[in-house]
């Protein structure tokens, strides 16, 4: 009888995490957090006996990378850059170059390295492999349904996603990507390095109502009063606090929830707004968008 296996990001995760589910029913332990170290050579023996992956580890290198899947010798390998010091990271990784050795393996004879530039690009509109590795790693690490489980009914702040990051064994940035991608919320992840917006991605809601960040088009600097720029230790900044109109460059106030990275002067915000929009004004338009903005904008919702 020939096995039809999956072709897609989602169904790999999908039947993965069946098999992960029938092993907890039967030692009644949690499959959750999943160790991508544990599961990606296993599977590979199961499935893929004759294209083996038989190594998972860390190892030191000299360039800037987070991972890369490599062959040698007729055998795969998984590596990750031991520099990276998060363990969350680390698993976000290992499973994003499980995605690769999953889906791409065919048309990456010479391996593949990924950076951390890889690792943000969790949509396009055309065929992305670096967005299908994401979207493999964030439905098997994150599945939407528990995700919903661990958010619902919860004050919305980043002692919230830091909890639901260590419990899935991901990076806050990865968790806040995935609740960002489904929530009805509307919310915005800024991420900002040396005082000035790096990257920033709002939620369906929040952009459809004309909450964005051009950042691809302007250098942005943090405003002045936010908790992202006065850096202030001395104030809960993860639980966040209210600001009025006029402290973030939006037409309405907002909630802010900041942590402070000490590595490179990065702060990630969560910036929450009133479930009801308010009125436009007459006239207004949506800010233009660029090919790149939309795919930061679309995300997997699963």
């Amino acid at each position: 009888m020939t096995i039809v296996l999956p072709t897609t990001p989602a169904a790999w995760a999908i039947k993965l995490s069946q098999l992960l589910q029938h092993i907890q029913a039967t030692t009644n332990e949690s499959i959750y957090p999943i160790k991508i170290q544990d599961l990606a050579c296993d599977i590979s023996k199961h499935f893929f006996p004759s294209d083996p992956l038989v190594r998972v580890c860390g190892d030191t290198f000299s360039t800037e990378f987070d991972g890369m899947m490599v062959k040698k010798n007729g055998q795969w390998g998984i590596v990750y850059n031991d520099a990276i010091t998060s363990r969350g990271r680390i698993n976000f990784t290992l499973a994003h170059e499980f995605g690769h050795y999953l889906l791409h393996r065919a048309d990456l004879e010479n391996g593949i390295q990924c950076g951390r530039n890889e690792m943000m690009k969790w949509k396009s509109e055309q065929r992305n492999i670096e967005a299908e590795a994401n979207e493999f790693a964030s439905h098997l690490l994150m599945p939407i349904n528990i995700f919903r489980e661990k958010v619902n009914g919860e004050t919305l702040d980043l002692n919230l996603f830091q909890n639901i990051a260590e419990y899935f064994d991901v990076s806050l940035t990865a968790a806040l990507l995935k609740w960002i991608s489904f929530t009805s919320k509307r919310a915005m992840i800024v991420v900002a390095k040396d005082g000035f917006v790096k990257w920033a991605k709002p939620s369906d809601a929040a952009f459809n109502s004309g909450i964005y960040l051009a950042y691809k088009k302007n250098l942005i600097e943090l405003p002045a009063q936010s908790l992202a720029a006065r850096r202030d230790t001395f104030f809960d900044n993860m639980a966040g606090t209210d600001h009025a109109t006029g402290i973030w460059p939006f037409r309405e106030g907002v909630r802010e929830a900041t942590l402070l990275a000490d590595t490179y002067d990065m702060t990630i915000s969560l910036l929450l707004f009133n479930d009801v929009a308010p009125v436009r004004y007459f006239g207004e338009e949506m800010p233009e968008e660029d090919t790149f903005d939309r795919f930061q904008r679309m995300a997997i919702n699963g």
